[in-house]
Order: structure tokens, then sequence, then C-alpha cells
């Protein structure tokens, strides 16, 4: 082009709308050019450099492949492919596109083989596709899950939607926990107790009336999920912030597109563990009050009995039990639900789900029945029981 403007003086008066350098000058003007006895092939190297320089050569979609919005710098921050797939906007160039694109349209690929529209899904799962957060697996599953209507009744509700999006034996696995739990902590408390078994009923059954209560939360908080919750405000503060962006479970795997930090990991622990504690100490002030309940109803009847039995601290014992969730409960139920059976157990045998399910039942039996014994050996050693 230089050269051109060289032996071609003309072409520098030329207005501008009608220079137009990706065409031949030859077209630009009618004025007489010189034209340089010089052949130059058009090596495939020097074809490369030209149209990625030249900026009417750079497709439309490359400019928005880091994200729409004004969010795309926050979606290549999360999904963590910065260094794969060139992060920012310019992501595109080539023809490479970063997950969160791939994840998009999978989704909308899945969506219409179904025949189904983006706007006949819930709310945060349509905002979820529209960016890039989950794969077109999810969306297969949800359209699956939709065909029960105990399931589509289920997901209505965000925290089910979340846990069956990611384990569609979730509910078979609280059924399990609940069903199993009153046995085995029940034969748990009499090995523990043996001949004082029937002495101790009423700390029995407040063990029991405990499990109940809590083990629906043990299978529901520390479960793999799919996040779909949305962003939180600008004004909130960094701790917020911080443990919104954490994992429900912190062994789970993450979606394409999607990573979790070591720290991010550790902060699910710390999150779960809180509400477990929560969860402990309200269900243990219910069981701790029906057991004395249950105390002082049997000494006004039976004034004669020889064994006096007497009330349990509510207080203490609420406040032990759920420190023990926080610590013990939560680090086994992360284990259990991340690596055990999301890692190790569904990825071979996930054709078989008959089979993935009975190996899940024992593995919880076996997990229940174990919590049971630290319990009463964490009781007896802390001494409310």
């Amino acid at each position: 082009m230089a050269i051109a403007f060289c032996f071609n003086p003309s072409l520098s008066l030329l207005p501008l709308t009608k220079f137009q350098p990706h065409r031949p000058f030859a077209s630009s003007s009618s004025s007489p050019v010189i034209h340089l006895g010089l052949t130059v092939s058009p090596a495939p190297a020097l074809r490369h450099h030209r149209n990625l320089f030249t900026p009417f050569s750079i497709p439309n979609d490359a400019v928005l492949s880091g994200g729409d919005d004004g969010d795309d710098g926050n979606k290549n921050k999360n999904n963590g492919n910065n260094g794969n797939n060139g992060g920012g906007g310019w992501g595109g160039w080539g023809g490479a596109e970063n997950a969160g694109d791939k994840n998009r349209e999978e989704a909308i690929m899945v969506l219409a083989e179904a025949g189904r529209l983006l706007e006949s899904l819930p709310k945060d799962l349509r905002a979820a596709i529209e960016a890039g957060k989950v794969p077109g697996s999810v969306v297969e599953r949800f359209l699956e899950l939709e065909k029960s209507g105990l399931f589509r009744w289920l997901m209505q509700f965000g925290g089910f939607r979340e846990r069956l999006l990611a384990d569609d034996l979730f509910l078979a696995k609280v059924g399990i926990e609940c069903g199993v739990g009153i046995f085995t902590k029940t034969a748990a408390e009499y090995e523990r107790r043996r001949e004082n078994f029937f002495n101790e009923l009423e700390i029995v059954f407040a063990d029991v009336v405990m499990a109940i209560c809590a083990d629906f939360m043990l299978v529901y908080l520390p479960a793999p999920t799919v996040s779909l919750r949305p962003p939180l405000a600008i004004s909130a503060g960094a701790i917020a912030k911080f443990f919104h962006n954490c994992p429900d479970n912190a062994f789970q795997v993450a979606l394409a597109g999607t990573s979790y930090s070591f720290l991010q990991r550790l902060g699910a622990v710390l999150r779960n563990g809180t509400k477990l504690f929560a969860v402990g100490t309200a269900s243990s002030l219910v069981g701790t009050a029906v057991t004395n309940a249950l105390i002082n109803a049997r000494k006004a009847v039976d004034k004669s009995s020889p064994v006096e039995v007497e009330n349990v601290p509510i207080l203490s014992t609420s406040a032990a039990y759920g420190v023990y969730m926080a610590i013990s409960s939560n680090l086994r139920y992360q284990v259990l639900a991340g690596v055990i059976e999301q890692r190790i157990l569904e990825p071979l045998l996930h054709k078989h789900k008959l089979m993935l399910s009975a190996i899940c039942f024992a593995v919880r039996t076996g997990n229940t029945y174990l919590g049971s014994l630290l319990w009463v050996d964490y009781a007896r050693w802390i001494g409310i029981q």
C-alpha cells in the first residue's frame, strides 16, 4: 500500500468513502496508475497475516464469544478457561469457542430436538442456559425427570431441582437414609448400652427422634448440586460473595466450564458445618424435650420403680449434638456423596441403576450405623449421657 502511494500521489486525494483497502487499487479510481513490474506470489503465510490484522475480516461472533450483557469478564473468570480458550472477547478467532458457548449450544440443541422452547423452562434454569453455565446433559436430565409427576412436582422447588439435576438418585438416597436410620440407630444404641438398653429407653428414643429430624438434612445439605443460584447484588459483602460461589459439596465434580478452587471447596465444608450445627441443635432440642416429658410421665405413673432416671440436660445435649453434626456428620457425608458415590460408584455403574442403588444402600447403611456408634461414644466422652 505504501509503495502504491509513492508511485501514485493522486490516491491521497481520494475521498475516504471511496477508499476501500480490501479491494484492488485499480478499482478505486479512474486515475492512471503506474504498474510496477513486480510479481508477488500469494504465499499462504502472507494471506494469513493479512486476514489476521485486517479489521474487516473479524467474524461477528468473535466479539460475542466472551459473553453478553457486559458480563463476559466475570463469566470467563468463573469458567476458569482463560488459558485454553482465549478467555476474553477475542477467543472466537480461528473457530475456538469457550466452554460457556459450547454449553449454551448443547443446551439449545437438546431443547430443539425435544421441541421445547427456552421460555418453557424454570427461570433459574433458563438463566443458567443463557449464561452457558449448564451443559446439554443437564437439560436432558431435566426433560427426563419431568416425565414423572413426582419429580415434576419436586422440581418446582429450587433446592430439589438443583440436587435432582446433579443426581437422579437423590430422592432414593433420602429414602434410604431416613428409612434405614431408625433401625441402624436403634441397633447401635443397643450395641453400646446392652443390659441398660431398656432402663435408658427414653434416651434411646430421644436419639432416634433426633435421627429422624436430622437424617433428611444430612442427605440434603452435602448433596452435589447443579448451581442455579442467581448472582448476588453488587453491594453484597466479600464474605457473602465467597460463600455464595462455593459448591454445596466440597468434593463434587465441577460441570464443564466451571471450576472450584481449594479455598472454595474448604468453604463448602465450613458453610455446611454451620448449617448442620443449627440443624443438630434444633433437632436435639426437640428430642431432649420429648425425652424429659416421657421421663416425667414415667415417674408419675410408676412411682415404685427401683431405677431413678434423671432428666436429660437440654441445652448441653443440644449444643453437643450440633457440634457432632457440624464435624463428624458433615465430613462423613461430604466424603460419602462427593467421593464414594459421585466419583467412584456412579462412573462405574451409571448404566446399572439398580446395582448402583443397592450399593448406595449398603454404603449409606454402614455410614449411618457408624455415625450412631460415634455419637454414643462422643456423648459419653463429654459426659451428657
